[in-house]
């Protein structure tokens, strides 16, 4: 008996072998069409380790079925039968937009969703880990340790099966429960309407100029340095896609920057700084340097601009000097929305999304006719804030802003 929990070291019915294959597939989805009620899913991945973000491990769980680990590496092409299975049933995930990307990736296709993590964060729990969670509201404690793991690797140890196999083990269990709990709160139509949001979320566009979040980039003090930096960070972002390794690991940010400000020009000066020195590094010098040329012969018209492109709605923190009424708009809904969020018990995040706040507060014109609720309603509404929140907030923003 743990101190405030139950232990529970490994699933009830014991910790599955993977499955691997075309015929194992097929088998696991007819066990799963012959179950009932929702089914628990979760995946393992290996970010930090591998370039691309898709599922190495899909642990699936439903009443009437049993539990499966699926392995999708060797057979990724057979997981129809699986994925045709998990069809028109709900889907019970913790932190779905973690998972929903690489499911999708695999061929996966959810049709109702319940997120136990965000349906927690609308209850106001003051922790919404799964382990957390699962205390809170089963009482037992889950065996962890393993989720940033490189789950690339194979064979699997044991262990970190065992870890894979719990976060499903008890998740419709906890599903349960905090419904229970939204209906007693009167907030489970909030949170079916937060989890088809969240079903529907299109993956994020492209980011624009990728290369510039590269860390200390901020330090270079020219476009022919930017230029390096850009040019080093696509070669590297190449090969990494191409070996299926992590940017970092095949490069550090830390030695682009150091490369761009250096200027070597010779694979010698390049190998004698700090990583590019290293065995590993010296067999894709020439790679490096490459990049290195091709930026110091662009022309200056080329060069990157020393600020990338400006967002429509600044940053919050830089409105006092550039557009000091939009700023004063900006604290006085905050502040009005962390009264709302209290007194509903919410994380003020989750009352509405922080880019329709700054978008509602940066282009707010003053009302000389119509109706200032109608206007906010509409901005939030653009802005994807849910109907829920808008119930909750327009009033109180129309108000607000009407009288700043």
């Amino acid at each position: 008996m743990h101190e405030t929990g139950i232990e529970l070291n490994e699933p009830l019915a014991g910790v599955p072998a993977p499955l691997t294959t075309a015929d194992e597939f097929l088998r696991c989805a007819e066990a799963l069409a012959a179950g009932t009620g929702p089914v628990a899913l979760d995946t393992e991945r290996a970010s930090g380790f591998t370039y691309s973000n898709r599922a190495f491990l899909i642990q699936i769980k439903r009443t009437g079925s049993g539990l499966f680990l699926i392995d999708p590496i060797h057979e990724p092409d057979a997981l129809d039968p699986v994925a045709k299975a998990l069809r028109g049933v709900e889907w019970v995930l913790h932190a779905a937009d973690q998972d929903l990307p690489c499911l999708r990736d695999a061929g996966f296709v959810c049709d109702e969703l319940f997120d136990t993590e965000l349906a927690g964060r609308l209850l106001g729990e003051p922790r919404v880990n799964l382990a957390a969670m699962t205390l809170e509201h089963t009482g037992y404690v889950l065996a962890k340790g393993h989720g940033a793991a490189d789950w690339s690797k194979r064979p699997l140890p044991y262990d970190w099966l065992t870890y894979a196999a719990l976060d499903v083990e008890l998740l419709v269990d906890l599903r349960d429960e905090i419904e229970e709990r939204l209906a007693d709160a009167g907030k489970l139509e909030w949170a079916r309407e937060e989890f088809e949001a969240e079903r529907l979320r299109p993956d994020p566009p492209p980011r624009v100029d990728p290369w510039r979040r590269t860390t200390g980039i901020a330090g270079l003090r020219n476009r022919r340095q930017l230029g390096r930096a850009r040019e080093l960070w696509l070669a590297r972002d190449e090969l990494a896609r191409k070996r299926d390794v992590a940017p970092g690991r095949t490069l550090p940010d830390a030695a682009i920057v150091n490369a761009a400000t250096v200027n070597p020009v010779t694979e010698a000066e390049l190998t004698a700084l700090p990583v590019f020195g290293g065995p590993r590094m010296r067999r894709t010098a020439r790679r490096w340097l490459a990049a290195i040329e091709r930026a110091n012969a662009l022309p200056d018209t080329r060069l990157p601009s020393l600020h990338g492109p400006r967002p429509a709605v600044p940053a919050g923190n830089r409105w006092g000097r550039s557009n000091p009424e939009a700023a004063d708009r900006l604290a006085r809904v905050r502040a009005a929305l962390t009264t709302i969020a209290e007194t509903n018990n919410l994380p003020v995040e989750n009352l509405l999304p922080p880019d329709a706040v700054r978008q509602l507060c940066w282009s707010w014109q003053p009302q000389l006719d119509g109706d200032p609720a109608a206007t906010v309603d509409a901005v939030l509404a653009d802005a994807g804030a849910r109907s829920w929140q808008r119930r909750l907030t327009v009033a109180a923003l129309a108000e607000v802003l009407t009288a700043a």
